[in-house]
């Protein structure tokens, strides 16, 4: 059996809702189809569909199969095209989206080294602080924080995303420094609209144990550099990620509070729409951002002595 091919079969099937849409996509007959799943399921030893008359859906064992099998193929994919194409430029556009904080703190002097780079490459920057459907907005690449990722998306880790609570001198002055991040219920928390709106999550350091506070304000925004700006001036208590504030933090404009506590670490991915003929564009600028955000991002490292 070709199980790579029958990997591919497998989630053309499962995206494509049926065994002769299937057929129709790969330009197979449908026995033949049919077949490679069968041989799937034999090599696999567990029944991946549950096929009827009306409709299709994955067993459990297709479930747990499914990611895996993209996996396979993205990694096949990158083979194929790293010796296809060694040489090859990329050329053309590319269309990314990510939130405005992260765009304007860190995204934009990556992708100015990037076109420096592959000066054939033209970058469309969309800056939307809210999660889209990329096939919906044409969008190549999305650059997403989360603590997890669906498992059906396409996705590459690029780095590790923390926050930090934190207020101005001003504040802490004027209204005390909280010792405990309970005491944050009652204290004027700047909240992000979309992300930790009413409920901020953290880890305690000694025992790794979950914590969860209510909170609320009466600032709340859409974009974390607005609630950085709103920190630096005394209004409130913010969570704000550590790509946006390691400067003013080292500069004693902003203070951080809660030592004992971590705010809940999440990562940041890479998401785009297909592994299939994946255009050099792309590959490039993934590769490319994942050397540059490792996995101990540099606004993370101790400063310079």
């Amino acid at each position: 059996m070709d199980r790579l091919n029958a990997m591919r079969v497998f989630v053309n099937v499962v995206d494509s809702g049926s065994l002769s849409a299937a057929a129709e996509k790969l330009d197979m007959s449908r026995p033949v189809v049919t077949r490679y799943v069968a041989e799937l399921e034999q090599w696999t030893g567990a029944r991946l569909l549950h096929r009827t008359t009306r409709r299709l859906s994955l067993t459990a064992a297709g479930e747990e199969l499914l990611p895996r099998c993209r996996q396979v193929l993205e990694l096949a994919g990158d083979m194929q095209a790293a010796v296809r194409h060694p040489a090859e430029a990329p050329q053309g556009q590319l269309r990314i989206t990510t939130g405005t904080s992260f765009a304007q703190a860190q995204l934009a002097d990556a992708i100015a080294d990037y076109v420096r780079l592959y000066p054939g490459v033209a970058v469309d920057l969309v800056l939307l602080d809210r999660t889209v459907n990329l096939v919906d907005e044409r969008i190549d690449l999305a650059i997403r924080t989360a603590a997890e990722i669906d498992p059906n998306l396409i996705a590459r880790r690029l780095t590790t995303c923390r926050s930090v609570v934190c207020a101005s001198p001003a504040y802490l002055k004027e209204h005390g420094k909280p010792l405990r991040v309970d005491e944050l219920a009652q204290r004027n928390c700047l909240t992000h609209s979309y992300f930790g709106h009413s409920l901020w999550n953290f880890t305690r350091k000694a025992d790794g144990e979950p914590l969860s506070v209510a909170v609320n304000g009466n600032v709340s925004a859409n974009d974390a550099a607005s609630l950085m700006c709103l920190a630096r001036a005394g209004a409130g208590i913010a969570m704000l990620p550590t790509y946006l504030t390691a400067a003013l933090l080292q500069s004693g404009e902003l203070v951080s509070l809660f030592e004992d506590c971590e705010p809940q670490v999440v990562g940041m991915y890479a998401v785009y729409t297909s592994r299939k003929h994946m255009p050099a564009t792309l590959r490039t600028m993934l590769d490319f951002l994942a050397q540059r955000f490792t996995e101990v991002p540099s606004w993370d490292l101790p400063p310079p002595r």
